[in-house]
């Protein structure tokens, strides 16, 4: 895209370059080139692929001399130099030229080629090139020598090889330099066999006697916007005029002084034409309302690639996920690197963009950073061939094959299928398959202007199923019908376009630039309005949700990294649920940010960025249009209406040129000068180009003058906010902020440079993780404090996904930044399995008893429960091996990613990784001196910054991981004091968690402990418990119940502190327990936090309130019991406040310590009369009795009203029903189990209100009773009425066997 181009240059081209062989200094070898087929010789050598014969040398003597690189020089630029673009001459030689000079002989094929390059400086400007590249006769009798010579010696050499007698090998293990690569020359055949020399001569064979040779050249022009279509012109029609047999009207030089001083650049919203040597170029403008510039033919990209693969990597690009694009065209490098950064509007990409990697940036691959790099191939080598750093988190895009290949678990853009649709409408209707064209192969590009521009001239193809269809749609007919359905329903058809053209046949609105370019343009912003909308209706009132800053500009920058720009669970929790996987993520991209970031720096419309501008001008459009109200986003596809408007717009320009700019004239040249041979591009007369007219309105000058008058009007403005250099210089820092180097230096290539850019990744590293720690915490810790009660809750199981998952990239970028040897596709795995191998080793050696590591590997955990169970070891091979054994999880990328959440749960995540890295041998064997994880600092720093996440509870392992099968360990604890050894009878276990519930576990009763693997429970909720009442001593006191996940080591304590059996306690064979995880209390205390533990058990509580003598009851009084009920049914409704995802249990909230069920217990004990010291009334006495008044009143037929019957009814269907349930669960239990089912029927405040009326209730308490309080009842029935809007679910363990 256009942004950021030097706005004080109004020419349309800055410079004119000419690349190519400088015979003064001979044949020099491309070093840089050669240094990288050294470095992928090594790369063979260290992967013990047998010995490279004169790697070391460089100049890779298998390929044959005419396929080798030699340096290319900048033979000339013109001007010099101009003040607001400097000349980079290493850089324009680089991108003009990217594999240095190339040699071709007669029988070559020497088409020429253009390419476009793009040159991103420093402070993130660009300026773009354009290139063609053709091949001249070399007329200079030494370098022809040269070649000579190195043929005799390659040939030598390629002889000693061939016929080494003490090579019994058979052709396909001989040593990789031995075949010559025929496969370069291509039109020769493969070599098979060693052949005999003379065949060899004669097919890889340069004889200055009886060959032309041809050395490749190049002419460029550089300009500061992107107009490749005019440039191309251009360009092609210079080499034209050298080639041609007549001369051109006028010397070459008139037409480059021209072009470089006498046309401007086309202004904002018009169109402008200028003449080349043998025709006129048009090129035209967008105006301030209309997308930005974008000149390259975006169809391409969608015929080579397909809708369904453009797509995909138009996510990968949002996610700023890495993106590498091979082609063997330059061109197609960069169409596709443009289309995808141009479809992106309103959003820039932010990171490292080089759509043309020179071979002397090959190290850039290395970057730990998110980067769209383009990256030649030779058209040999596969893709097997491409050693890449790291895998985990790129997108290889295989141009000329229609391939791509994506990272694990790539969300879907939001509407994928209508999206693609839609448009598939656009394409079909310009004659591009939407799948793409399968056969574009080479002679594509020459066939494809010819192919299109035959189906709409011919009129026999009535429909699109013409030519460029039927190629390879025939085979199925059924797409045919669907393609053509949809034509006719999209009112396509050609003869309307041909209508078109006839109608519009009065002379003055004929299009003035030919229809191939027209029928470009229309399909580039029809494709790009429909992009653009997508934008427009998902992000319609995104200006919400942005965080204003409340303090000044200045403290804003210098917190920018903490503060929160863009309010994101209040934006996502708008969203349809389909949507978050994909804007979860999108919303933590650097390109979001620094989009919110120049809004928030933005004031009114004057001040905002043009693309800024224009977005919010459509948002503001669609707002009108729908009149509901902005914040209710619906799912419902919205297809993109404007595409006429800015179609028209485009076709008006091209119809009605507003410009016309000088002609080319003759220049105040000397006689003699500007004669040239043919078939040879000149050096031009630097004298007449070096400077232009002085007079020229367009030249130098430096800001039209109604920016200057801005300028002055900003400069009044300045009292209120910050001037406009200033903006500029914080919008810039702002897009920095994420990204340490924006791009690499196209430079000479010196060890210093690689260690200083390598050094920028460290530090950029670091600093990412020190935000993402930051971030992850403050989420984190904004929902415990919720739980403690303060703020408001601010993340959603989405969310903390979509944190995890980035840390995890982050990780495996740091793992791969300068790895030796790159194996698997995940870096972090294979250094985990590597320490795994060789501690196995170790351990396997008898010699070596107790190496240090062992303390560290053996040293357990105490944890609370800890006397009773011994604590899991820790050890960082067994969390390897949990995750080895699981079988769901299939490749290395997923198996890093289990192990980083596991550790994460298990709070070891720092301490794990510090483990691994202690081993100074391994890292040393498997990363370069400059790797991060080599910078001691810096990995001290880093494994710090991890240390921070042991203050919070993560559940990302057991959350994710649902249906993995997991070993716990269960241990009963009874009480050892009152004859537990005595206890006959066989004690049970069930235990239920927020996934599932494991069924009757039979507990040995000698050990009462057990392990058992069973599908993930989750969080576990719940344990009931009993025994089957045989034996002669059948009770049995239970202290608490302990359950451990053996792969997480969450323990979870269940507290019971009751008796089990007939007769004693309230009579109960069974209980369910409700439990709270044990935070472990490890040895060195500086945890940052201690989290909140869950609420506790109902028993303790219960206990003193029913076992204990009278005397020592705690007695609450009313109000403290009134403010108990308050609090637990506070509870439950901020329970349902809160999104499904992020609810605790409710079951803790009924049950647990101070719920539902323990307020009612307290209600119902105050006031209660107690005959007699030791005997234990409870309350499910007074039920009974109560039932049984009810009962009988209902068959007296003391009825006093309808509804009083009804809930009589209820209250006697459901206690009759407890009664007569299978289950053996005591009074209390009963009692338990008719709250929860109370709460679930919304019945609760009725019951009350029966109860409080009713005699036996009068006799049973004292006159002081909160029940026989009329005002209080009336209270406490009112707070209980608020259950009714909530739908309350129990979990299954609470009412088993209950048939209601």
């Amino acid at each position: 895209m256009t942004t950021g181009f030097s706005s004080n240059s109004c020419r349309f081209a800055d410079y004119f370059v000419i690349c190519g062989l400088d015979t003064e200094s001979g044949l020099e070898p491309d070093e840089l080139s050669a240094l990288c087929q050294y470095i992928e010789a090594t790369k063979f050598r260290d992967g013990a692929r047998g010995k490279l014969a004169s790697a070391d040398e460089g100049e890779n003597f298998e390929h044959s001399p005419l396929r080798r690189t030699f340096k290319s020089k900048v033979l000339a630029h013109y001007p010099e130099n101009v003040e607001w673009s400097p000349f980079d001459q290493d850089a324009v030689g680089m991108l003009c030229m990217p594999k240095g000079l190339a040699f071709r002989t007669q029988v070559d094929s020497r088409e020429p080629q253009f390419h476009s390059f793009i040159i991103t400086r420093e402070d993130g400007s660009r300026t773009y090139g354009f290139a063609l590249t053709f091949f001249e006769e070399v007329t200079s009798k030494q370098i022809c020598s040269a070649m000579q010579t190195l043929y005799h010696m390659h040939n030598a050499e390629q002889y000693d090889i061939l016929h080494t007698p003490t090579s019994p090998h058979a052709p396909q293990d001989r040593p990789l330099h031995a075949l010559p690569h025929a496969g370069h020359s291509q039109p020769h055949p493969a070599l098979h066999a060693a052949p005999a020399i003379s065949r060899l001569q004669r097919f890889n064979s340069y004889d200055i006697s009886r060959d032309t040779l041809y050395v490749s050249k190049c002419i460029c022009l550089i300009a500061p916007m992107a107009f490749p279509q005019a440039c191309r012109k251009v360009l092609q029609q210079l080499h034209q005029a050298v080639n041609s047999p007549h001369p051109p009207p006028l010397p070459l030089e008139s037409y480059v002084y021209n072009v470089l001083y006498e046309v401007p650049l086309p202004p904002v919203g018009r169109s402008l034409k200028f003449s080349g040597v043998y025709g006129p170029v048009v090129c035209q403008r967008p105006s301030t309302s209309e997308l930005p510039l974008f000149d390259f033919p975006m169809g391409e990209m969608f015929e080579l690639l397909g809708v369904e693969n453009v797509l995909q990597l138009f996510t990968c690009a949002l996610l700023e996920i890495q993106i590498l694009l091979y082609s063997q065209h330059y061109q197609r490098l960069m169409t596709v690197a443009e289309s995808i950064t141009a479809l992106m509007f309103p959003y820039q990409w932010q990171h490292v963009y080089v759509p043309i990697l020179p071979a002397s940036l090959l190290h850039f691959l290395d970057a730990p950073v998110p980067y769209l790099m383009g990256l030649h191939s030779n058209g040999q080598d596969d893709r097997t061939k491409l050693e890449l750093p790291q895998e985990a988190n790129l997108c290889f895009v295989d141009i000329d094959n229609h391939f791509i290949e994506l990272p694990e678990d790539l969300p879907q853009f939001p509407n994928k299928l209508e999206f693609i649709q839609e448009i598939s409408e656009v394409l079909m209707a310009f004659g591009v398959p939407p799948e793409g064209s399968l056969h574009c192969g080479q002679g594509q590009a020459k066939t494809r202007g010819l192919r299109t521009t035959d189906t709409v001239s011919d009129k026999r193809n009535g429909n699109l199923a013409g030519s460029p269809l039927n190629s390879f749609l025939l085979r199925e007919n059924e797409t045919i019908a669907r393609l053509q359905a949809l034509v006719k329903r999209t009112g396509v058809s050609l003869e309307k376009l041909d209508a078109r053209d006839d109608a519009s046949g009065n002379k003055e609105l004929r299009p003035q630039c030919d229809e191939e370019e027209l029928k470009m343009h229309r399909l580039n912003v029809q494709v790009r309005e429909v992009f653009a909308n997508r934008f427009t209706q998902m992000f319609a009132d995104y200006e919400v949700f942005v965080i204003q800053p409340s303090q000044d500009k200045e403290s804003w920058f210098t917190n920018r990294d903490q503060m929160q720009n863009f309010d994101k669970a209040s934006f996502l929790s708008d969203q349809p649920e389909p949507y978050l996987p994909f804007l979860s993520r999108f919303l933590e991209t650097q390109m979001f940010a620094s989009f919110i970031d120049s809004k928030i720096l933005c004031h009114d419309d004057e001040d905002k960025e043009h693309t800024l501008r224009v977005f919010d001008g459509r948002v503001e459009k669609i707002r009108m249009l729908n009149v509901r109200t902005p914040t209710l986003r619906t799912s419902m596809y919205q297809k993109c209406t404007n595409i006429d408007e800015a179609e028209k717009a485009i076709e008006m320009r091209v119809s009605k040129i507003d410009h016309t700019a000088l002609h080319p004239h003759l220049l105040d040249m000397k006689i003699g000068q500007g004669r040239y041979e043919q078939g040879f591009f000149p050096r031009l007369q630097s004298d007449v180009l070096s400077t232009g007219p002085t007079s020229n309105k367009w030249a130098k000058r430096s800001a039209p003058a109604q920016w200057r008058r801005k300028d002055r009007q900003k400069q009044h403005a300045e009292h209120l906010y910050l001037d406009n250099d200033q903006r500029e210089k914080y919008i810039q820092e702002a897009r920095n902020l994420g990204t340490t180097i924006r791009q690499p230096k196209l430079s000479n290539l010196s060890p210093s440079v690689i260690a200083q850019t390598n050094w920028k990744f460290v530090e950029g590293l670091l600093k990412e993780c020190r935000n993402k720690t930051k971030r992850m915490l403050v989420e984190k810790m904004g929902r415990e404090a919720v739980e403690l009660g303060h703020g408001e809750v601010s993340i959603t199981g989405v969310e903390e996904n979509t944190l995890i998952a980035s840390l995890c990239d982050l990780l495996e970028r740091i793992w791969s930044h300068g790895l030796q040897v790159k194996q698997g596709k995940s870096a972090l795995w294979s250094h985990l399995l590597h320490y795994q191998e060789s501690k196995e080793k170790k351990d396997a050696t008898p010699g070596c008893l107790g190496p240090p590591d062992l303390i560290h590997n053996t040293e357990r955990r105490k944890s609370d429960a800890g006397a009773a169970m011994p604590p899991l070891k820790v050890s960082l091979i067994q969390d390897m091996r949990h995750i080895q054994n699981i079988g769901e999880i299939k490749t290395d990328v997923g198996k890093a990613r289990a192990w980083v959440r596991l550790s994460m749960e298990k709070k070891l995540l720092s301490r794990h990784l510090k483990q691994l890295l202690s081993d100074h041998e391994l890292t040393k064997k498997l990363y370069k001196r400059y790797a991060f994880l080599r910078c001691d600092d810096e990995k001290e720093q880093f494994l710090y910054h991890l240390l921070s996440f042991n203050a919070v509870d993560y559940f990302c392992f057991t959350n994710v991981f649902t249906t993995i099968m997991i070993p716990y360990h269960v241990l009963v604890m009874s009480s050892k004091k009152l004859a537990g050894s005595m206890f006959t009878a066989n004690p049970w276990v069930c235990v239920s968690g927020e996934l599932a519930e494991t069924g009757v576990l039979q507990v040995p009763k000698n050990t009462l402990e057990i392990t058992f693997e069973c599908q993930n429970l989750g969080k576990l909720t719940t344990v009931q418990m009993g025994h089957d009442n045989s034996g002669l001593y059948a009770k049995w006191l239970v202290e608490c119940v302990i359950v451990r996940n053996e792969i997480t080591g969450h323990t979870y304590k269940f507290p019971c502190g009751r008796w089990l059996g007939k007769g004693v306690d309230d009579g109960s064979l069974e209980r369910i327990l409700v439990g709270e995880l044990v935070t472990p209390s490890t040895e060195n205390e500086d945890r940052m936090c201690r989290t909140p533990p869950m609420q506790q058990s109902p028993g303790m509580m219960r206990r003193f309130v029913t076992i204990s003598p009278s005397n020592s009851k705690p007695k609450l009084n009313t109000g403290q019991i009134q403010e108990g009920v308050g609090e637990a049914i506070n509870g439950i409704v901020k329970h349902f406040h809160k999104p499904e995802k992020e609810r605790g249990s409710l079951t803790l909230l009924l049950c647990g310590e101070y719920g539902l069920v323990w307020a009612l217990e307290q209600v119902f004990q105050h006031g209660f009369k107690s005959p007699r010291l030791f005997k234990n009334v409870f309350i499910w006495d007074l039920l009974e009795k109560s039932q049984v008044y009810f009962e009988s009143a209902e068959q007296r037929e003391v009825t006093p009203d309808e509804n009083w019957q009804t809930r009589v009814r209820h209250f006697c269907r459901f206690m009759r029903a407890i009664n007569s349930t299978s289950r053996n669960i005591g009074k209390d239990g009963k009692f338990q189990m008719l709250v929860c089912l109370g709460a679930r029927d919304h019945l609760l405040h009725h019951w009350i209100a029966l109860l409080a009326d009713c005699p036996i209730t009068a006799q049973m308490y004292e006159d002081t009773a909160l029940i026989k309080d009329h005002s209080l009842v009336n209270s406490l029935i009112r707070v209980l009425q608020t259950l009714q809007e909530f739908n309350i679910t129990l979990e299954a363990s609470l009412v088993k066997g209950i048939g209601i």
